[in-house]
């Protein structure tokens, strides 16, 4: 069972976002491997708690309205990024800020596609999703 990413969970990990992304990955600010790794380790577990409550919610749609395929979309992305070996320690701080940065933009594709099923389940909240379609008579 998964549990769903708390409210206050989701207000921190989003002023974290918004601080990686401000970086400038060209400059000479940026935060200390250790600070971008640990960044980076926060979006990930966010990430995979907000993916499986994504997946859920996804089930009560139809699969192929415009937001269940956009779901799939960044829940494919989702599977690749959030599986990716953490960093060594001796890491550039570039390349920590870097994959920091972008599991950055990861939580929010997964938090706007949230949004985006949510939406989609509140208009149309008596709607057969596709995936339970009934079996044909053949013929």
């Amino acid at each position: 069972m998964t549990r769903a990413p708390v409210e206050d969970d989701k207000d921190e990990v989003l002023v974290l976002v918004a601080a990686a992304l401000s970086w400038d990955l060209n400059g000479h600010g940026l935060p200390p491997v250790d600070i971008a790794r640990g960044m980076a380790e926060t979006f990930r577990r966010y990430g995979r708690d907000i993916a499986d409550e994504l997946r859920t919610q996804c089930l009560s749609i139809s699969a192929d309205s415009w937001a269940g395929l956009g779901a799939q979309a960044t829940l494919g992305e989702a599977a690749r990024r959030l599986n990716l070996r953490p960093l060594a320690p001796t890491a550039a701080p570039r390349s920590a800020a870097h994959r920091a940065q972008n599991l950055a933009l990861l939580v929010q594709a997964l938090d706007r596609a949230t949004g985006q099923v949510n939406e989609e389940r509140t208009r149309a909240p008596h709607q057969t999703p596709q995936r339970a379609t009934t079996k044909g008579t053949g013929g």
